[in-house]
Order: C-alpha cells, then structure tokens, then sequence
C-alpha cells in the first residue's frame, strides 16, 4: 500500500514539473541587480584617503566647570581618588599658552602658579587643534566614537560626544582638514554593536554629514563616505563576534553599498597569531571592507621595530593589493601610561627618543608600499602617544609623589606636530625624504 502512494507521488510530481506543452520548465530569472548609491562629489576635498597622513583624536576629556557637567573625565583616575596631585589618567601635559578658554586645576607648577586645562567641549579648544593641524600640514583626524559611551543609557556620554563632534566639523570646515568618524567597540556586547548602526544615522540626520556644502571634508574612499569601526578579530575576550561586525558591516553597506568602511584590526591580522583571533571569518570580513587599519601600538618598539614590521608589513600590502583592500599602517610617538596604571615603572615605557621611533615607522611604512597613514594619536595623553603640544620637562607641574612626563628639553613642545607634517608632505609626494628624520 504505501509502495503505491509513493508511485502516485512521483507521478504527480513529474506531471507537476512540466509545462503544459510537456517540456521541462527554466530556471528561474535572476533577482535584478541593486542599484548603487552614486554620490556626488563635487565640492569634495578629500574623495580618498591615499596620500593623506590623518590622526586619531579622543576628545574624551572634560573639565570642572565646563558645559559637559562631566567632572574631570577622563583626567580623574578613580584607582586613587580623582584628579589632584598624586593622582591622575594622564602621562603628559598640554602645553596651554594658546588656549583661550582654561579650567583651574588642583595642580601648581614649581614656582607656584596654578595649572589650568583645556576642555574640547569647547568650541575655541578644537578650532586650536584644527588651525594646528593645518598649520603643520597634518590632513586631518578621525574622531573617535565610543560606543559604550554614547549609548542611550549615557545621555551626558553621547551629550559630549556630539557636541565633540560638532565642534570639530565646523573646524575641520574651516580650515580645510580631512575628517571622519571612528567607532570604537571596546567594551561593547553583541548588542552595543547592532546599536551602532542606529547612532550612524542619527549622525547622518543630524549632522547632515554627506552634504557636499556643509562638510566638503568628510572624508569619501571608493565614491562613497567612509566611516570607521574599530576593534574587531583581537583575541582578547571581547564580549561581541567577528560575526556581530560582520552582520553591521553588511547593513551599512547595504546592498546598495551606502558607504565605504575601513576596519580597525589587530597587527597580527593576517597571519592570526599573537593579538589576533585566529578565525577564517575574520580574512572573509577584511574581503568585505575597503580600508583596513592594524593597530601597532605598543607592539614594537626602536630596537626591535625592522624585525617586527619587517616580517609583516610587506606581506600584508601585498595581501591587501591581491583582495583589492586599502592599507593604511599606523605609526605613533611612543608609549607611557604609569598615572593610568599606577605603576611609575610604566612612564616613558616606549621612548619617543626625540622623534627617532616615530620617524623610524613613518620611514618604514613608506618604503614599504604604503600609500598613507593613521598617527595615534592626536590628543591621547593617557598612554602618552599625543603629537600636538605637550609641555616640556622642566616645565611640567608637580605631580605629588608621581610625575609627567615631558617633550625632550631640546625640543620645541610643538616638535612631533611638525615632524608628522613633514610625513605628510612625504605621502603626497613630496622629494628630498628618506629613511634619515629631517632636521627641523
């Protein structure tokens, strides 16, 4: 009986597949492509990043008595107490002679001056940063977005954040400097990082970012916009998935590709070994994105730079030239952070040596094939990898039973603003460069 009622099936199903003319049916047509979104560029300054030399910038600080209502974050260090001598997150100190609007701090200089600070939820603070950057020839920055920090849930945190970036987008205006917007995942859950897709387009209305007048210098790649997210593929217990990036990778990307996405990655991300997680999902994401940014800080230093780099930096050009994906190495000054740790065994713990180490990476990821570069960082004086002016030993205040550390005394405090500008000038083409640092 059942032999039976299986028979009958196949029979229906054979008369089922064919045309009443009795031939066997074609496949079905394909889906119609997606049309991609074409932007306009014109009025555009930058519509790629090759050639360009551009900085992070955290502009996570505040001050008491600035309009954030933040305290001192990012300056107060919760392990000791606050912010006041003996206890502090920062290595090194802004050099504050052009700052225009100041906060009293609890800190004095040797002679027994007050020590005052800047706020970047000040308008003036980050139309100084901009001038500088324009004045060194620095292209511009990318301005960092934590996204456990602006999430719904942290008003105050995303208050800041979109004031930062407000601030910035006038300046960067103004003054004819690349910009473009890094999200950060430290410290995000599966959740945090759905989350982000929503944020973006907050800032796309709000912002009115790819407006062609408003924001000349939004920075585009590949004709469309670029945005940045930052922290995926390293092996260090993070709470989300190279899976959970690659799904926001695939929304913000759409299937009309609405914008372009640059990954920041683990140094080790082509091999997979040390930071890296070693997952095949993690190659097939770098596939997807147009630019990719491994981060090299505090994985090298002067005396072993020409081994480390030197064993991965071809390499992974060519990996990239060979899957058609922007490279763009990173280079930083150097590297403290004992007030962040409390551990005065970690100041100075990657020597800047006057700008050599710095040089030394500006030089290598030149010779080597690249076409332009991310400096980490701008402001960052936590881990002490800041370019823009810093005070200089002998000219730092007192730190109670800790210290600051200062630009070299035979330097100028605006010395490695200068040294990235010349790198800049060596990216766009510039002559008369080489693996000797230029005398200023």
């Amino acid at each position: 009986m059942m032999k039976s009622f299986i028979g009958i099936g196949i029979i229906l199903l054979l008369s089922c597949a064919r045309n009443s003319n009795g031939t066997e049916p074609g496949p079905e047509p394909p889906e119609p492509p997606v049309e991609e979104i074409v932007y306009d560029e014109t009025g555009c300054l930058y519509t790629s990043y090759d050639k360009l030399v551009m900085a992070g910038y955290q502009g996570w600080f505040a001050a008491e008595g600035d309009a954030s209502e933040r305290g001192w974050y990012h300056l107060q260090n919760g392990s000791c107490g606050g912010f006041f001598p003996g206890c502090s997150t920062v290595d090194f100190w802004p050099d504050m002679k052009e700052y225009t609007k100041t906060y009293k701090t609890a800190f004095k200089y040797p002679d027994g001056s007050d020590v005052y600070m800047y706020s970047p939820y000040d308008e003036e603070t980050i139309d100084l940063h901009f001038k500088w950057m324009k004045d060194y020839g620095i292209d511009g920055v990318f301005m960092q977005r934590f996204v456990v920090e602006i999430k719904e849930s942290n008003p105050k945190g995303k208050r800041h954040f979109n004031k930062v970036l407000e601030n910035a987008l006038k300046a960067a205006k103004k003054y004819d400097r690349a910009i473009c917007v890094m999200y950060d995942l430290s410290g995000c859950t599966s959740a945090d990082v759905a989350y982000l897709e929503k944020d973006w387009e907050e800032l796309q209305r709000i912002f009115n970012l790819f407006d062609n007048k408003t924001h000349p210098t939004y920075l585009r790649h590949n004709k469309k916009p670029l945005v940045t997210i930052w922290g995926v593929g390293f092996n260090d217990n993070r709470k989300y998935t190279i899976a959970d990036v690659d799904k926001l990778v695939g929304r913000l990307k759409g299937p009309e590709k609405k914008v372009s996405v640059m990954l920041g990655v683990p140094y080790y991300w082509r091999t997979m070994k040390n930071d890296t997680e070693n997952s095949p999902l993690l190659h097939a994401l770098i596939k997807k994105s147009d630019i990719i940014m491994p981060w090299a800080v505090g994985r090298y230093r002067n005396e072993n730079y020409n081994n480390v780099a030197g064993a991965e930096l071809a390499g992974d050009i060519q990996w990239c030239k060979n899957n058609n994906v922007t490279y763009v190495p990173l280079a930083f000054p150097g590297f403290s952070w004992g007030n962040l740790k409390n551990d005065p065994s970690q100041y100075n713990s990657i020597p800047r040596l006057k700008g050599d180490f710095l040089w030394k990476q500006i030089a290598g990821a030149k010779m080597s094939g690249a076409q332009s570069l991310y400096v980490a960082m701008f402001d960052e004086i936590d881990e002490g990898t800041a370019i823009y002016k810093c005070a200089k030993e002998g000219e730092l205040p007192l730190h109670g039973d800790k210290r600051f550390v200062g630009i070299e005394s035979d330097l100028d405090s605006d010395y490695y603003l200068w040294l990235t500008g010349q790198a800049g000038r060596w990216f766009r083409g510039e002559s008369g460069f080489s693996a000797t640092k230029p005398v200023r």
